[in-house]
Parts: C-alpha cells; structure tokens; sequence
C-alpha cells in the first residue's frame, strides 16, 4: 500500500515524498484508520517496521493550527535519545505544516524547558519523569492534552518508571484517545491497557519475541571476557565489511573496559555511550556513528530501542542479554528490508542465555569454536572473580574462565571439526556461507 492510498493531505504527502518513500509498513498500514477514526490503540510490532511514523502520520494529518499555549498531544518515550529521534521524525514530516514541538527530558534544566514550553506548543515528546515534573511544576496542563502517545512501554518499564508514568495517566482526562506501541506485551502491560485505555484495537503484525529475518545470527564461545576483547579485535582487523559495527555490553563499567582496552589500537574510530555520558557527548557519538565518523560504537541498551540508525553493518553482544534485549539489539542491523550480521561471544557461562534466547525467537544460533591462534587472556573482569570465588567457595564444577582449560578446551577437542582455520577474506565466507 503506497501512502498516496491514505488519507493524507498534500503538506504531508510532500514530505514524505522528500524523505524518498513511498510503501508504507504493515503497522503504519494497520494502525492509520483506528487511530484517525479516534479509538484506542495498542500496536504490537518488533523494532524497524515504522512504529514512529505509524502513529506520527494521523496524528500530524489531523493536526490543526492553534495559538493555545498548552499542547495537545503528549508523546512520552523512554529515553533523552529517543525524544530527539521523534522530535525530528516531526520536523521531517511537517516540513510543509506548521505546527509546534518540543523534547524534553532530564539533563537539562526545567526552566529553559519551562520558557520553551511558555512560548506555546502543539506537540511535546518528553521523558516520563521529565513529564511528570514539568506537569506539577504547572509548565504545561495535562488537563489540556487530547491525544496521549506511549512509545516502548515495555522499556518504560525495565527502566523501572511506572511510578512516573501511572502518576501522568491517573491525571489526564478521561477523554482523551490512548495511542500505545510497544515490541512486546507482558502482564503488566495487559493490566496498565485494562485500567487505562477505553476498548483499545490491538494491532500486532509480529509474535511476541519475533526476531528480525534478514538478520544473519552466529556466535563463539570464549573463557573469559578479555578473550572476547581479543576476538572482536580480530573480527574488525579481518573482516573490511565490518564498517559500521555496533558493539552492545551489559552496563556502563564493562563499556568503559571495552574502550580502555581497544582505544590505543582504534582511537578516533571507535567511541562509546552509556547513561554517564552528557547529552552533548552521547548526541555528538550518535550522529557521528551515523555518518561512519565513527566505525565503532560501545553502547549499553540505553541505545538498543527505537533509534534508527542508517546501514549499520554488525551487531556484535559482549554479553548476553535477556531475550527481549537482544531482539532489540539485533534490530538496529538489517532494518527497512536490508540484511543485517549479528554477532554474540559469549563465555561458557552464558551458554544457558543463548539456550533461553533460542527458544524465545525459535531459531538456532549457529557457533563456531574460537580460532585456536586467538590469545586466551588470564586477566578476569571483576564480575569475572567474583564467579571464580565463588565457584571455589562453592566447590562448584565449572569451566575455568582464568585459564581456558577444562569444560572449554575439552569442547574444542571435541568439535575439532568446527575449528576454524583462520580468518582470512575468504576462509570467513566459506565459514558463514556469505555469498
């Protein structure tokens, strides 16, 4: 279906002919005339499939100009990043429209947000703390607001602001229109949908935990982190394909030992972004990796949801998330129907995540032995001793993640015919298939 299907005025049709597009995506398809005709609406879909525009596009076309100062549609996102991603996306789509928008989030000060809001809005796209203050503080009257957006509620809730976001629900008018999309659904979403949103149409164009298709999946197992340092160092010096590569670690202390131990050899190619990060810096790393400024990127999942970055050519997890995380984190590869690599090297600790992973998106992760000239390393991260303490402590059988011996060494010796020969060009693209 082309967006000249829709109904869609000729300002928004222009800009989107700008941006270069023309089909629109099943969940921009499915969600267009409910949310237009006004109802409640719940849209389930995986990352990449044009959540943003699904619910931007009836809403900007209903869009009518008004000098009132307080907005009427509320967008409420989990993160500062994403609030400037749908903050653009708006920009972008009422090039030919005007109308008034706003982000705001923590990080920077209420009374610049507050004078900014002062000056009359149509659109605000906010935090959800940043929301809830900004409303007692009386910037804005959530008693005004028509429309209510919740963007990633599943990550909402990881982040731990369902105080926040019950607290701007439970002082909003009943009559509004609910618009919520989110990749997955849980209980507790069910439950907040059955308190808060009035008959909702549930649009869901993805099972829960469905993965992206096109992206290629493979792994190694290493012994311990360092290792994995090592690996990856030889990935990206081996593979010239790896031009724009996503690297995603489980918190903030193992990006930065990921940069201390690789910058020497990387410098100004390689940067990273985690929640201690400024604004300006994380804002500058981003944009940067966009343009190929950077080659690679070192994130937590405060980036993994919703940002959407252009030709990212590798994923590459350093740790092994929850299901529902590396889902989100192999989406930001292979997105708007391109293929997309993603890598996982996990220690033999982190086999039974991949297990869980597997079940979850019904599909089996390929691993291939680490290649026997890659050096193990003896030293250990600090999550790292504190399992060999308490594996001593405990008795406990395990392989060893200070010498690579063991369980580790034994499985190489098993699966021998799996060793891989090398990485040169070539030797990589029998290995994996590439064609």
């Amino acid at each position: 279906m082309k967006f000249t299907d829709f109904n869609i005025n000729t300002p928004l049709l222009n800009a989107i002919d700008d941006l270069g597009l023309a089909e629109a995506t099943p969940i921009q398809i499915n969600a267009f005339s409910p949310i237009m005709a006004g109802r409640d609406v719940v849209g389930i879909a995986h990352t990449g499939t044009g959540k943003t525009f699904a619910y931007l596009l009836p809403i900007l076309r209903q869009h009518q100009y008004s000098e009132k100062k307080h907005p009427k549609v509320l967008i409420i996102v989990p993160t500062r990043e994403l609030v400037n991603q749908v903050v653009r996306e708006i920009e972008k789509l009422t090039k030919y429209i005007t109308i008034r928008v706003a982000g705001v989030y923590g990080g920077e000060t209420m009374s610049t947000q507050m004078d900014r809001i002062s000056e009359g809005l149509d659109v605000l796209v906010a935090t959800p703390v940043r929301a809830k203050d900004l409303a007692h503080a009386r910037a804005f009257k959530l008693k005004e607001i028509k429309k209510l957006v919740i963007d990633e509620v599943d990550e909402m809730f990881n982040l731990g602001f369902r105080p926040q976001l019950f607290d701007l629900l439970d002082n909003l008018p009943d009559k509004r229109q609910n618009i919520m999309f989110s990749a997955t659904l849980n209980k507790e979403i069910e439950e907040m949908i059955s308190h808060y949103f009035y008959a909702p149409d549930i649009i869901e164009v993805a099972e829960h935990g469905e993965t992206v298709e096109k992206v290629e999946q493979f792994g190694f197992y290493v012994p311990n982190f360092y290792t994995k340092l090592n690996l990856l160092d030889r990935l990206l010096t081996d593979d010239e394909e790896m031009q724009r590569v996503l690297v995603f670690v489980q918190n903030k202390w193992t990006a930065n030992a990921v940069i201390e131990h690789m910058e020497l050899k990387y410098g100004a190619s390689i940067r990273v972004i985690h929640s201690n990060k400024s604004q300006n810096y994380r804002a500058e790393s981003i944009d940067g990796f966009q343009t190929g400024k950077y080659r690679i990127l070192v994130a937590t999942d405060v980036i993994a949801r919703g940002i959407d970055f252009i030709d990212v050519s590798h994923v590459v997890n350093l740790g092994i998330p929850e299901p529902e995380s590396y889902i989100h984190r192999i989406g930001r590869t292979g997105r708007a129907g391109k293929e997309g690599i993603a890598i996982s090297i996990a220690s033999e600790y982190e086999r039974r995540e991949i297990e869980v992973i597997e079940e979850v998106i019904k599909r089996k992760i390929q691993f291939f032995d680490m290649p026997d000239d890659i050096e193990i390393a003896t030293k250990l991260s600090s999550d790292e001793i504190n399992i060999e303490e308490e594996k001593q402590r405990g008795g406990a059988k395990a392989p060893s993640l200070k010498h690579g011996q063991g369980a580790f060494h034994e499985k190489k010796l098993k699966n021998q015919k799996e060793n891989w020969e090398g990485l040169s060009k070539e030797a990589y693209k029998r290995k994996y298939n590439k064609r």
